[in-house]
C-alpha cells in the first residue's frame, strides 16, 4: 500500500486493532514482529534485517528487547483493509513497567509461548499483567518447526495454567514464516476495536517519549477519543502548558507523517518542546479550547534498587545531567536526584527496577550519549525505627544509615518469588535460595518435568549476583519472577571499608550480621587484588561500628635508596633506610589512595 494515498479518516475505530505481544525473554517476540512487518509489506526486502524493531545498539548488542517499539501496518481481510497498531515489548522481569505501560495503548496481546522452552516465570507474569488490564489475550505457540519442539507437552501447560482450550492456540514460527496469516486472522477476529469517536472531543495518553536532537522530543499517543492534526493547538493536563502539532504521523514503521490521526489510532506528535520535563508518560493531551476530564495515567513505577551515578571526571557533571534527563525521558521507570559523596563529588542517585535494568541503563548513557559514568553498589530501600521517638526512618545508602546506638529495628524489603526449573536442578536452585536467606513457600509440579518454586527472600540478596547465579545452576533452563511483598525486621549491620583508617562512603554496604564476617573477609581480599600499589603502604580493613573485622595490605612500592652503597659501615645504610622509612610515613599521613573503577565493580559483584 503507498503511505502517501492513504487518508486515515476512513480507518474508523472498527477498522483499527491496537495489540501488542509479550512473552518471556527470548521466545521470539522481536522476529514474530519482523514477520509481521514484512508479510503486510511495511517492511521493504531493501531495509530488512533482523530484530528490526530493536534499535538500540545495547539491543542488537545483547540480543534482548529493552524497549518497547511501536509499528503500523496495513492489512487486507476479507476484502477490508484494517490499520494494525503493533507494539513489541521487552520479556526480561526489569522492563515489566515498559511492557505495562505499552498494555494501555492496546485491546489485546499476543502471548507466545517457545514450544522448546514452554511456559516461564515472565510468560505468567505477564499474562496477568495482560489479564488485569482486562485485554484479550490470543495464545501463539512459536518455533514449532524446531527439532526439538515439544508441542503436545507445551500445549498442555498453557490449557492447565491460563485455561486456554487447545483449538484457541494458534501455531506459529517467526523465523520460518509458519502460521503468520493465522496469527493476523487471529488479531482482526479476536481482538476487539478500539471504543472511541471521531466527533468527540481530542482525549489522547501519552504513553511514550524520547529526545531526538533536531526536532527536540517525540510522544508517542494512542487517540481515545476525537483527531489531531498539525496546525491544533493543544495542552498537556499535568504541566498545563499549551503547544502547537507541528507534525503527526505513524510509526511506518519509521516516523511517516500524515495529515492527521483519529480515534483509536496510535502514533507520533512533535510539538517543539525543548524540556524533557514537559512530555510526563501517561498524561492526557487535549484541545486548548475544549479541555476534558484527564485519563487515570500510570501507576508510577516503584525502583527496588538504588545506586550513584557519578561522572568519571567532576568537570562532566553538566554533561551527565543533561544525558540522564534525555535518558529519563525514554525511560520514565528511572528516579533521579542530586546527590553528591566525598569519595566521587557531585552526581545523581538513581532508582532502577533491577540489577539487569541499572546495567542497561549505564550502558545507554556511554553509548547513546557519550558519557563515561562510574556507578556505585546497588543497595535497597531500608527502613529504620529510632529508638527513642519510635520515628520511622528510609535509608536508601549506608552512608545515610543513623548510628547504631540509636536504632531499635532495621526492616528490609522481601520479595515473594517465582521460579520455573527443571526437575534436575531442583537441588542446586533450593540451596541457592537457602544460602540467600530464602523461605520456601510453595512448590508444585507444572509437569512432569518442571516445577514451580515460590520463595520469600530478601530483596538486597536479589539485587546482587542472583539471577546470575540461578541460571548458572541451572545451566541457563530456570526463569525467575517476583513481586514486592512488604517489609521484615531482620538483624543487619552496615559494614564499612577503611582505607588507612579512613571510610570510603562509595564501598559501604547493609549486610546479614551472620555472614558480615565472610562477606568483610571477601572484599577486602579483592580490593587487594585491585587497588594499585602506592609510595606508600595501604591498609585496606571491613569494620563494623569500631569492631575490625578483617584486614588486608596492599605494600608499598620500594626504590632500593642501598644501591649507592658499595662496602662500608652497616650504619650507612641504616640511616638510609631509616630516612626513607620516615618519609613514607610522612606520605602515609597525607597521600590519598587512588581507587580504580574495578574497586567499584568488586562491590557490584559481591
Amino acid at each position: 500500500m503507498d503511505i502517501k494515498t492513504v487518508n486515515l479518516k476512513n480507518f474508523t475505530p472498527e477498522r483499527v486493532r491496537n495489540f501488542s505481544i509479550i512473552a518471556h525473554i527470548d521466545h521470539g517476540k522481536s522476529t514474530l514482529s519482523d514477520r509481521l512487518l514484512e508479510f503486510t509489506g511495511t517492511l521493504s526486502n531493501r531495509v530488512r534485517h533482523e530484530q528490526f524493531l530493536d534499535k538500540l545498539q545495547v539491543e542488537k548488542e545483547r540480543g534482548i528487547t529493552v524497549k518497547a517499539q511501536t509499528a503500523s501496518m496495513f492489512y487486507e481481510f476479507e476484502g477490508v483493509t484494517y490499520l494494525l497498531n503493533l507494539i513489541d515489548t521487552p520479556g526480561h522481569v526489569d522492563f515489566s513497567y515498559e511492557v505495562s505501560r505499552s498494555l494501555y495503548a492496546c485491546q489485546g496481546a499476543l502471548l507466545l509461548v517457545d514450544c522448546t522452552q514452554g511456559v516461564e516465570a515472565q510468560t505468567m507474569a505477564n499474562f496477568y499483567l495482560a489479564f488485569e488490564q482486562d485485554l484479550t489475550i490470543v495464545p501463539v505457540l512459536n518455533k514449532v518447526d524446531m527439532m526439538n519442539a515439544q508441542t503436545e507437552r507445551v500445549t498442555k501447560q498453557m490449557e492447565s495454567l491460563f485455561d486456554f482450550k487447545e483449538s484457541e492456540i494458534i501455531h506459529a514460527s517467526g523465523k520460518s514464516g509458519i502460521g503468520i496469516t493465522d496469527v493476523l486472522k487471529a488479531v482482526i477476529e479476536r481482538i476487539p476495536s478500539p471504543k472511541g469517536s471521531n466527533e468527540a472531543p481530542l482525549k489522547a495518553l501519552l504513553f511514550d517519549s524520547w529526545f531526538d536532537d533536531y526536532r527536540g522530543v517525540m510522544c508517542l499517543i494512542a487517540i481515545k477519543d476525537g483527531s489531531i492534526k498539525k496546525g491544533d493547538k493543544i495542552t498537556l493536563a499535568q504541566m498545563e502548558n499549551e503547544y502547537e502539532v507541528l507534525e503527526v504521523g505513524l510509526m511506518y514503521p519509521e516516523e511517516t507523517q500524515m495529515d492527521a490521526l483519529y480515534a483509536g489510532q496510535v502514533g507520533y506528535l512533535i510539538t517543539g518542546m525543548k524540556s524533557v520535563r514537559e512530555a510526563r508518560v501517561g498524561d492526557t493531551i487535549y484541545h486548548s479550547k475544549h479541555p476534558v476530564k484527564p485519563l487515570p495515567g500510570f501507576k508510577p513505577a516503584k525502583p527496588v534498587v538504588f545506586a550513584g551515578i557519578y561522572p568519571m571526571d567532576a568537570s562532566e557533571f553538566e554533561m551527565l545531567r543533561d544525558a540522564i534527563e534525555k535518558l529519563t525521558l525514554n525511560d520514565a521507570s528511572v528516579t533521579i536526584e542530586k546527590t553528591s559523596s566525598p569519595a566521587l563529588g557531585l552526581g545523581f542517585r538513581c532508582g532502577f527496577l533491577g540489577l539487569l535494568h541499572m546495567d542497561v541503563f549505564k550502558q545507554r548513557l556511554e553509548q547513546e550519549y557519550n558519557v563515561s559514568a562510574i556507578a556505585t553498589a546497588p543497595s535497597v530501600l531500608y527502613k529504620v525505627k529510632l529508638k527513642h521517638t519510635g520515628e520511622m526512618v528510609d535509608v536508601e545508602t549506608p552512608s545515610d544509615f543513623p548510628d547504631p546506638g540509636k536504632i531499635e529495628e532495621i526492616y528490609e524489603p522481601i520479595i515473594t518469588s517465582t521460579i520455573i526449573v527443571p526437575k534436575q536442578y531442583l537441588g542446586n536452585i533450593i540451596t541457592l535460595c537457602e544460602e540467600k536467606r530464602g523461605t520456601q513457600l510453595d512448590m508444585k509440579f507444572m509437569d512432569e518435568d518442571r516445577i514451580i518454586l515460590k520463595y520469600k527472600l530478601p530483596l538486597t540478596e536479589v539485587a546482587t549476583d542472583f539471577y546470575d547465579k540461578l541460571k548458572s545452576l541451572s545451566s541457563g533452563y530456570a526463569s525467575f519472577d517476583y513481586e514486592e511483598a512488604g517489609y521484615e525486621v531482620e538483624d543487619l549491620v552496615k559494614l564499612d571499608i577503611l582505607l588507612n583508617g579512613k571510610a570510603v562512603d562509595a564501598l559501604a554496604c547493609i549486610v546479614h550480621n551472620d555472614n558480615a564476617y565472610y562477606i568483610g573477609r571477601e572484599l577486602v581480599s579483592k580490593l587487594r587484588q585491585v587497588i594499585p600499589r602506592q609510595l606508600f603502604e595501604v591498609a585496606i580493613q571491613a569494620a563494623i561500628g569500631a569492631k575490625i573485622i578483617a584486614r588486608e595490605s596492599v605494600s608499598a612500592l620500594r626504590k632500593d635508596v642501598t644501591a649507592k652503597c658499595y662496602g662500608g659501615d652497616i650504619s650507612r645504610k641504616r640511616k638510609l633506610l631509616e630516612k626513607q622509612k620516615e618519609g613514607k610515613k610522612k606520605m602515609k599521613q597525607v597521600g590519598n589512595v587512588e581507587l580504580p573503577q574495578e574497586a567499584f565493580l568488586t562491590i557490584l559483584k559481591r
